[in-house]
């Protein structure tokens, strides 16, 4: 039995594309223990898997402002001590930064990881005792999954990703018992870190407007106070013109939305982690690119469901792209 820590650490998209590692492993080591170590934000992305057995978290990105804190450094060493209870047969940095490299060495076992040309920050390659050369010119899944595949000696899968993630009923979070969710509903994911990112809100509203005219409700879910008025406002104009309505979701949590989003037609989202979610919880996805290049790291749909990436850097996909692109991943 195999006893594997994968270190992936940020962000949400990029600890998604990590997941299909996790499949490669069980289909070659049936009976592997697999451990991860994650940014504490996006704890609840391994924890969806079934077989990622227990979830380490670090806070670097809080701790980085209070350094000088005792309260840092005693949750630093708690982290370090609860790694350091298991021996790993393989630890596997998939992130490739200087800072996730470091917490490979809190690990007993060897540490594996991309040479020093094959990653932003080369210094980290130091750490790993066995380093592999991976192109860069190949989506961030592939580039992970070649890794994993390497460090572990099984051969490089050529085959679509498994996220391995289970449908919405299968998750063990009660939803609201508030939320109805309609029979047919597709979901619009609006919201992203950077105003840059954002796809204009008239284009949201025509979206929902076809789809409301064909009867098929549109679901938009929100986090903070801006996103919430702004899925009020598309909301509401949809609502206004068709007879179908718009559904604005209570808040929800990272867990309650991967119940919801399995039960949509079809998920359509901006640059985020939850066009990825959507992605990995196998329904159809169209992703729309305003302000970043989705070639090397855009949505990569799995092996039941497709995923179109639209736009790129100061491209903004227009109303016939979006629909026709929908209606080739729903085909």
């Amino acid at each position: 039995m195999k006893r594997i820590l994968i270190v992936k650490t940020t962000s949400m998209g990029d600890v998604i594309h990590a997941l299909p590692a996790v499949q490669d492993i069980l289909q070659h080591f049936p009976d592997a223990q697999i451990d991860w170590l994650v940014e504490e934000s996006f704890a609840d992305i391994p924890r969806l898997h079934p077989h990622v057995q227990q979830v380490f978290t670090v806070a670097m990105r809080r701790w980085r402002k209070q350094l000088l804190s005792c309260e840092t450094w005693r949750e630093v060493r708690a982290v370090k001590r609860a790694i350091a209870t298991h021996t790993y047969d393989a630890v596997i940095d998939v992130q490739g930064l200087v800072k996730s490299a470091w917490m490979t060495r809190w690990a007993y076992g060897p540490r594996y990881g991309y040479d020093a040309q094959s990653i932003r920050e080369p210094l980290a390659s130091r750490f790993y005792q066995h380093q592999y050369a991976i192109s860069y010119q190949q989506h961030a899944v592939t580039r992970i999954r070649t890794l994993v595949a390497l460090s572990l000696g099984y051969a490089v899968p050529q085959d679509l990703p498994d996220y391995g993630l289970p449908g919405g009923k299968s998750l063990a979070t009660d939803l609201p018992e508030a939320l109805k969710l309609p029979n047919g509903f597709w979901i619009a994911l609006h919201a992203t870190s950077r105003d840059s990112k954002l796809w204009p809100e008239a284009y949201w509203i025509a979206l929902g407007q076809h789809y409301a005219a064909l009867g098929l409700v549109m679901c938009l879910p929100w986090a903070s106070v801006e996103e919430k008025a702004r899925a009020e406002r598309i909301a509401s104009q949809v609502t206004q013109a068709q007879v179908t309505p718009a559904i604005v979701l209570p808040k929800l949590s990272l867990q309650q939305l991967a119940q919801v989003i399995p039960l949509a037609k079809f998920a359509v989202g901006v640059d985020t982690g939850l066009s990825h979610l959507a992605a990995a919880l196998d329904i159809p996805v169209v992703a729309l690119y305003t302000d970043t290049d989705p070639g090397l790291t855009g949505v990569a749909g799995g092996r039941r469901a497709a995923a179109i990436n639209l736009g790129g850097k100061q491209q903004i996909p227009d109303i016939p792209a979006v629909l026709a692109a929908i209606k080739r991943v729903t085909a």
